[in-house]
């Protein structure tokens, strides 16, 4: 297990925490109507972490709009540290409105541009608070300045600590001026990295290859990320971590929407490495699997609720599920 002291995080998380706007039927009058939910994959990994009962703590920005207002007290109603979240008056809070398929796959339109999210500095970064055993990010804190310089500098702040590297580069296009500038970036932290979780498609954008173990066998050699999981949605998961290498299938559910259910899979493998799954000695496949049984039940259960911030599973929900149903 990893050690600590009482003023220490279990995880922190940076980057993008925003308002998913997601269709909630439509009114008498025929038009669609939304939900306001908090949003963000860094801050979907914390809300899950600390719903399996985890010290944790979030930084980035929002604005002291309405929408700002709301997620501070989602932090706070959620049992995550909102010391790291500025409240900038001068901009407008993130939102990207969530377009479901008829099978809970989502999609998303952003209006971000000139947002809060993009708009941390460095020095607004409360060093206090990578005092923390796991520090997380994603790759929507590397499209601009100066959130990427916020984000390069609190990773250069931990270069010599003890802290484990949890990084999910979540590709979206959209947001980057082009693919070769995304890729160029979503790499630039990666020889940082000690836990790596990757889409089927982000790891084909990031390798060049769709093939799994190929793929990687690459990220885990060249970048010496010591766990790499490779989530294939309802297929469940590949991974690489250490010597050992394979497939754990995933739980049959009724998904209604999808979003946040790699967020909730990562937050259910950090909660394993917290409580003791190793990355710098030997560890048997059987406890890898084991890890990655449990964090497929909670992404698994996120896609059976609208939202991801509050849908995330307790221990009894996700018992319930690991014991009622066998692994396809």
């Amino acid at each position: 297990m990893i050690s600590k002291d009482d003023a220490m995080f279990d995880v922190v998380a940076l980057g993008e925490f925003l308002v998913d706007l997601a269709p909630l039927g439509n009114s008498s009058r025929g038009l669609v109507q939304f939900e306001a939910n908090p949003g963000g994959a860094p801050a979907n990994v914390v809300s899950c972490l600390s719903k399996l009962g985890k010290k944790t703590a979030f930084i980035g920005k929002v604005g002291s709009d309405m929408f700002g207002i709301m997620l501070k007290k989602a932090l706070e109603r959620q049992g995550i540290c909102s010391r790291g979240l500025i409240a900038d008056p001068g901009l407008n809070t993130t939102v990207a409105f969530v377009h479901l398929d008829e099978d809970g796959e989502r999609s998303f339109s952003f209006y971000r541009k000139g947002c809060a999210d993009i708009a941390l500095h460095p020095d607004e970064i409360d060093k206090s608070l990578l005092n923390t055993r796991i520090f997380h990010l994603g790759s929507l804190s590397l499209t601009d300045d100066p959130v990427r310089s916020a984000t390069l500098f609190a990773l250069e702040k931990l270069a010599d600590s003890a802290t484990l590297i949890s990084y999910d580069p979540n590709l979206r296009l959209e947001l980057w001026e082009s693919p070769k500038e995304a890729r160029r970036r979503i790499l630039e932290p990666m020889h940082r990295v000690d836990i790596l979780k990757v889409s089927v498609e982000e790891l084909e954008f990031i390798t060049g290859t769709s093939d799994l173990a190929s793929g990687a066998n690459r990220l885990a050699r060249d970048y010496e990320i010591a766990m790499v999981f490779v989530t294939m949605g309802a297929k469940g998961c590949y991974y690489r971590v250490g010597e050992h290498s394979g497939h754990v299938p995933a739980f049959d559910v009724q998904a209604v929407d999808a979003t946040g259910a790699g967020d909730a899979f990562l937050g259910g493998i950090l909660y394993h490495i917290l409580e003791g799954l190793a990355l710098a000695k030997p560890v048997c496949k059987n406890e890898i699997e084991k890890s990655i049984r449990f964090a497929n039940a909670v992404g698994a259960l996120v896609t059976t609720k609208l939202g991801a911030f509050w849908s995330m599973p307790g221990h009894e929900e996700i018992g319930q599920l690991m014991g009622n149903q066998v692994r396809g």
